[in-house]
């Protein structure tokens, strides 16, 4: 099932369920990319071992690998690991991110959107200057090291058996690949995307950042009412005059409109009310009559999408009432408009399956007709009304109130920093559990 956007008839998942929303996490990278090999690298049939072939005289004769997949979002932090089972010669291994089209044959953090910890000196290559900074120590034959970026932090961080050796901010554009470089004869390396168990304590450090993150946020100061503020802008922009007033007085807190935001929210607030009201006690009819006589602009196409809605609740109060014969002609006169469209197709598919049921509730397609709740075709009304604002610069801007505003865009920046879990609503809302 569909929902509809009374801003544009653009279809909407359907939110019934807290699976539904659970945040897609990207898939992580699993092996070595074996379909852009440089020629002084092999890969084992595992796509996991990687040995250099080469001579190792020239700057460009690396044996670079990248990860199968970019580094997942969605997430906290990434990590993975690298042992050296052969340092080789001169023990140029090294281990770092970098771009996609990142020139295999360069060892990461030589050129630009890239960074590498090296094993042959310990430094941190992070593209400036061509030249690297002190950063570790160096590793060899029987090393683990790891490379990780932690989202929250902007950081990158890399570990030498299990241990933290250091982190840097960088500027780097994503997405970025996991890499892995050799550059003498006899090296030999096995990356570890997590097919093993890791040397480093990764969930521990995972657990810190978020502990860090949840200390930050709650250090965070808010100007004075903001909470009032944010709480009373949701009422007017849905147009609750009456708990306006009582929230007021209650808290004895009176903020008068004095910015822009304010005055839009508080657009026709008292033709909202009556508007919602009288959607609540099913009389359609004297919607159309207010909409007409004060905004005919938004009932002016007969079958646009906040018509289908306010048709739809009227058909549904005569199904629920048992009148049956009613809402046939009702149907015939005013939603046989909406067949011709697809749009509306099966939406009134299930409608007219409400017919076939002595008791609507018990349909199929019952639980799927929230749309046509009094309270959403209210919602659906409103918007359409604050978007006749003649202040309005963009229509589009009302579909939402800046409560919702603020809580999409809270989570969304969330998980571009890496984890849900450090603005998460369910366990806000519904103490830990998910409904």
């Amino acid at each position: 099932m569909m929902e509809v956007d009374p801003m544009g008839l653009v279809p909407l998942p359907s939110t019934s369920s807290s699976d539904d929303q659970a945040m897609p996490i990207d898939p992580s990278p699993s092996q070595l990319d074996t379909t852009a090999l440089v020629p002084f690298v092999r890969v084992s049939t595992d796509k996991l071992t990687a040995s250099y072939t080469g001579s190792g005289t020239g700057d460009f004769d690396v044996g670079g690998v990248r990860a199968d997949r970019p580094v997942p979002g969605g997430r906290m932090a990434y990590y993975f690991e690298m042992l050296v089972k052969n340092s080789g010669e001169k023990g140029c291994v090294a281990i770092g991110f970098g771009h996609e089209n990142y020139n295999l044959r360069r060892q990461p953090g030589w050129d630009i959107d890239s960074c590498g910890y090296h094993g042959d000196d310990g430094c941190l290559f992070t593209a400036e200057g061509g030249y690297g900074k002190p950063f570790g120590p160096t590793f060899s034959t029987g090393d683990t090291v790891g490379a990780g970026i932690n989202y929250a932090s902007k950081e990158f961080f890399f570990t030498k058996n299990g241990k933290l050796v250091g982190n840097v901010r960088l500027d780097i554009k994503g997405p970025l690949y996991p890499l892995v470089a050799l550059h003498s004869p006899n090296e030999e390396i096995y990356v570890n995307f997590g097919q093993q168990p890791l040397l480093f304590s990764f969930e521990a450090f995972m657990l810190e950042e978020r502990l860090k993150q949840q200390a930050l946020i709650q250090k965070s100061s808010l100007p004075p009412n903001a909470c009032h503020r944010i709480i009373r802008s949701y009422l007017l922009h849905y147009g609750y005059q009456d708990t306006v007033d009582a929230f007021e007085k209650e808290s004895e807190i009176c903020c008068q409109p004095n910015t822009v935001e304010d005055e839009q929210d508080g657009y026709a607030l008292n033709h909202r009310k009556i508007l919602r009201e009288h959607i609540k006690k099913g009389e359609i009819g004297l919607v159309f009559d207010k909409l007409r006589e004060w905004y005919p602009q938004v009932v002016e196409n007969e079958t646009s999408a906040v018509c289908f809605l306010l048709h739809s609740q009227k058909f549904i109060g005569y199904v629920r009432a048992g009148e049956l014969i009613e809402a046939v002609d009702y149907a015939r006169i005013e939603l046989a408009k909406f067949l011709k469209i697809n749009f509306f197709a099966d939406l009134l598919e299930d409608i007219f399956g409400l017919l076939a049921y002595t008791d609507p509730t018990t349909s199929c397609t019952w639980y799927q007709l929230g749309m046509c709740h009094p309270e959403f075709v209210a919602d659906a009304v409103n918007v359409m009304v604050l978007s006749t604002n003649p202040n309005l610069k963009n229509p589009k801007n009302c579909a939402a109130s800046r409560l919702e505003k603020l809580l999409r865009q809270v989570t969304v920046c969330s998980s571009e920093n890496g984890d849900r879990a450090v603005f998460d609503l369910h366990p806000e809302l519904w103490n830990g559990s998910k409904i």
